[in-house]
């Protein structure tokens, strides 16, 4: 194991990812089922919370100072996780195909083990790394006021 691996503790990365995307089997496949996929049947608001959940494993990408490539990556999977949910029904399918917890543990793993522990990080990584964070839990709040007020709209 790299010294970087043995720097960055990605257990609660590991935990989020398994509960989000795979907590249980749907029985007969090989299917999995997570919380995202419960939480994102609630309009608007599931959707937001799933995109803070989601956001340990960015954090922990963060601090393992992860090219900011990768970052972009994660991002891009969380917003399309966020943007998935907001089709009703169908989303929440796509969601459980997307699996976007999963994908970003993957790349967080990754990179860890790629690479040596990296300098300290720049101004412009935080700066970065802060922006890549907020824009998919800013993608979340968006989807939850949209589902709000779609379910607004069908009520009255």
């Amino acid at each position: 194991m790299s010294e970087r691996a043995r720097e960055v503790d990605v257990r609660l990365s590991r935990q989020v990812a398994r509960v989000m995307d795979d907590a249980v089997t749907v029985p007969g496949t090989r299917v999995g089922l997570g919380l995202d996929a419960l939480i994102g049947l609630v309009p608007g608001i599931g959707d937001a919370l799933g995109s803070a959940l989601s956001g340990v494993i960015v954090r922990d990408a963060i601090r393992a100072r992860v090219p900011m490539t990768v970052l972009a990556r994660m991002g891009l999977n969380l917003v399309m996780d966020a943007l998935l949910g907001l089709v009703p029904g169908v989303g929440d399918l796509l969601d459980v195909a997307h699996r976007a917890n999963r994908k970003n543990l993957l790349l967080l793993l990754r990179e860890v083990e790629r690479e040596p522990l990296r300098e300290p990080p720049s101004p412009a990584y935080v700066a970065g790394a802060v922006a890549l964070m907020l824009v998919p839990l800013l993608a979340g709040v968006a989807a939850a006021v949209f589902g709000i007020w779609l379910v607004w709209r069908l009520i009255t």
